[in-house]
């Protein structure tokens, strides 16, 4: 079912779902062109915020985990969209090498790998982990909840080549973030493929790059079906490298604050929305969870201290550089607890997802973190196609399948954001 919404479920999301509802077969056949010119990311999940007004991505994940929380029912559409791609990168494969986080994982997180080893082992290859953590010394197996195990192993490099010892693996897919930088056991692997490429690595990527090729995305699809690119566009704004704890970039962000907040009141008295807007200032690179905070008025931001350097809310603003993008609500419910539903991909395809639902945080708050749980998408079988002709609001297929257009709208902007950041494609621009 579709969760309960505070704000009954009318207006400008209806109309909306409507428009693609309408617009289904020009949007598949947008969908397919972009494939042809543009390469998806191996896989990919999109956190979408639901505000009953408004439905637009606020973080697209390059390294999801988080895959032992979908649907058991939507394990074959996902085995099956992961031999579509490993059709396209390499089509004689027999191994795959997957690389996990660095550090001490959590029971949840070996669960999200043995769902991956799972999905990739009944697409047809023979699957295993291989870790880039120096403290890796020698081969550890671990007991998952189920009974199941899971052996993690330390990387081997050869000149040419990356594996195991007795594992040579035609793909690598990387499931680290690689937030400290790519380590040079991963660099120059001419002869294999590397999914994500390095680029995708927080150590590369901001979110900044990637909300400005979802601007560009969500501008070129609401032309294409007659929408406001707004309804599904966050507005964000950035002071590029600064340190907000200095008198120039406390300015700079406190500018930059203002000037959105009043871009989105515009909006606001536009569709007559009478919630009060705001934004949210967060670390431009990284995890979801690396600094995190909530302003309603530039005058939030606290002034210039006596010695010159700001004390803006120190301890709640994240280091280094900052993106500010426009607050979307959450106003869907499980249970009465807020919830957001995140969508997965793999290759051009949904695979499913969840809501992650947090019963102590409110409609604006992030809903990652400590406390949080997830309740699998109402994809109850992948036969759940849209239903034209159906009163908007009123079918749980069409609603899910809105979330997939703005999801695969994220996974278009991802694969910009690749492209514009690849090294070689640079080398010859």
């Amino acid at each position: 079912m579709v969760p309960h919404l505070i704000t009954a479920l009318s207006g400008p999301i209806n109309e909306l779902e409507q428009r693609i509802l309408d617009a289904t077969p020009v949007i598949e056949r947008w969908f397919r062109l972009e494939w042809m010119e543009h390469t998806p990311p191996l896989y990919c999940s999109v956190d979408i915020r639901n505000a009953g007004f408004k439905l637009a991505p606020v973080d697209t994940n390059l390294y999801p985990d988080g895959w032992h929380n979908l649907s058991p029912e939507m394990l074959p559409l996902a085995v099956q969209a992961a031999q579509a791609a490993i059709e396209k990168i390499c089509p004689e494969a027999r191994n795959l090498l997957i690389v996990p986080e660095n550090g001490k994982p959590s029971s949840f997180y070996l669960a999200s790998l043995a769902r991956l080893q799972e999905i990739f082992r009944m697409a047809g290859l023979n699957v295993r982990f291989g870790s880039v953590d120096p403290a890796v010394k020698r081969s550890s197996s671990v007991t998952l909840l189920d009974g199941e195990k899971l052996t993690l192993e330390p990387a081997q490099r050869t000149r040419y080549r990356f594996g195991l010892k007795n594992f040579d693996p035609c793909t690598i897919l990387l499931n680290n973030d690689l937030a400290a930088g790519a380590p040079g056991i991963l660099e120059d692997l001419h002869e294999q493929h590397l999914l994500p490429p390095l680029q995708a690595g927080w150590s590369v990527r901001r979110k900044t790059r990637h909300f400005q090729c979802y601007e560009e995305v969500s501008k070129r699809f609401g032309k294409l079906i007659g929408i406001d690119p707004w309804l599904i566009n966050p507005l964000f704004a950035s002071c590029g490298e600064i340190d907000v704890r200095e008198p120039e970039g406390a300015e700079c962000l406190r500018t930059q604050v203002d000037a959105l907040l009043t871009k989105v009141r515009r909006k606001y008295k536009e569709y007559g929305i009478g919630e009060k807007p705001f934004v949210v200032v967060k670390a431009d690179q990284g995890a979801r969870d690396m600094g995190y905070m909530t302003v309603r008025d530039a005058k939030e931001l606290e002034p210039l201290g006596a010695r010159g350097r700001a004390k803006t809310a120190a301890p709640a603003l994240p280091r280094g550089q900052v993106i500010v993008q426009e607050g979307v609500l959450t106003n869907e419910r499980i249970h009465d607890a807020v919830a957001e539903p995140v969508v997965y991909m793999i290759d051009r395809y949904v695979v499913g997802g969840y809501y992650r639902v947090h019963a102590d945080r409110s409609t604006e708050d992030s809903l990652s973190g400590p406390g949080a749980r997830y309740v699998p998408l109402a994809f109850d079988g992948s036969a759940q196609l849209p239903r034209p002709g159906v009163r908007a609001g009123a079918s749980a297929p069409n609603r899910f399948y809105m979330y997939g257009v703005v999801a695969r709208l994220g996974l278009v902007a991802a694969s910009y954001e690749l492209e514009a950041t690849d090294p070689e494609l640079q080398a010859l621009g």
